[in-house]
């Protein structure tokens, strides 16, 4: 059973801030070079795309429909991400950032508009096995930015110590 709307508003707004945290603390060239297959920058873009991408999907769902970016995900939902990566190109960190607080604000007000009954109700709306709840579908959005905003704190101490000259402590 997913939290309280109020507990999951709450939550995003703190991965928000953790996420432009470590975003902020990267310089401008480490903001846009690959995290593996991503760079920070395509992070972001991807968590702008996903926040209003939960609003337009859970309102689907709550009328009974898959939503539409659960049709063809590609595998672990790269076709739905790199559409994403690509819509949301700007390289400017700030303009980025801008757009990631305003979508959260239109996913947190989306929510705000919803009963605990729609935030909870299972619509019969199942995806690999498994019964949708717009609940359940932010606390996956909401686990996202925890973990990301960790990857890149993780990668840029990596990218630090990988700069570091030779015998410097």
């Amino acid at each position: 059973m997913s939290e309280p709307i109020e507990t999951q508003i709450h939550r995003l707004r703190e991965g928000v801030r953790n996420l432009r945290t470590a975003v902020e603390a990267l310089t401008p060239d480490a903001f846009l070079s690959e995290l593996g297959n991503w760079s920070p920058r395509d992070i972001v873009a991807h968590l702008i795309g996903w926040n209003r991408y939960v609003v337009r999907g859970s309102k689907q769902l709550l009328k009974g429909e898959l939503p539409f970016y659960d049709v063809d995900p590609g595998e672990d939902y790269s076709s739905v991400n790199a559409r994403l990566v690509a819509e949301y190109s700007s390289e400017s960190r700030g303009e980025l950032l801008t757009e990631l607080e305003q979508s959260a604000t239109e996913l947190a007000s989306f929510l705000r508009s919803l009963s605990p009954h729609d935030w909870r109700r299972d619509s019969g709306v199942t995806h690999q096995g498994e019964a949708l709840t717009v609940g359940d579908t932010v606390a996956d959005l909401v686990g996202d930015y925890f973990h990301h905003s960790e990857q890149i704190h993780e990668w840029a101490g990596a990218v630090q110590i990988r700069q570091r000259p030779e015998g410097s402590p």
